[in-house]
């Protein structure tokens, strides 16, 4: 009995409001990361799942008011060994993302840990709440 490996296709979703259409040629096919967006009074965070991907294969790039997620997955197969079955056909995670004006873009942060990448980016100062002192004349 022989079997064939046929990757599992997803339905294509629609774009979440702010987030630009990935490009999906044939050479460039990449799974997009589940993303959480959280909004405060001072900014917005991300979290990214990233599963298989190391530090070193992550590329983040901010471009006027584009964020684009990038990362390659690399899972170890140990040596003398090879994979019999493999669910996930495509080596790389992609996502973009148009970033608000009132978004300071020169002030992301990063971090990376088990998987989750989360990224901070604050407002702009002009986009700060701020409390206006009443003078008593």
């Amino acid at each position: 009995m022989t079997t064939a490996q046929v990757p599992a296709q997803r339905p294509e979703a629609p774009a979440a409001a702010g987030a630009a259409q990935p490009r999906n040629t044939a050479a460039e096919a990449a799974l997009v990361p589940a993303v959480d967006v959280i909004e405060d009074a001072t900014g917005i965070t991300l979290y990214a799942d990233l599963p298989g991907v190391a530090k070193e294969a992550l590329e983040l790039n901010v471009e006027r008011d584009t964020l684009t997620i990038e990362g390659a997955v690399s899972l170890p197969v140990p040596e003398g060994m090879a994979a019999s079955h493999v669910e996930v056909d495509r080596a790389r995670y992609r996502r973009v993302f148009t970033l608000s004006k009132e978004l300071d873009s020169q002030k992301v942060t990063a971090e990376l840990a088990h998987g989750v990448l989360k990224l901070r980016i604050p407002k702009a100062e002009h986009a700060q709440p701020r409390r206006i002192q009443v003078q008593v004349a």
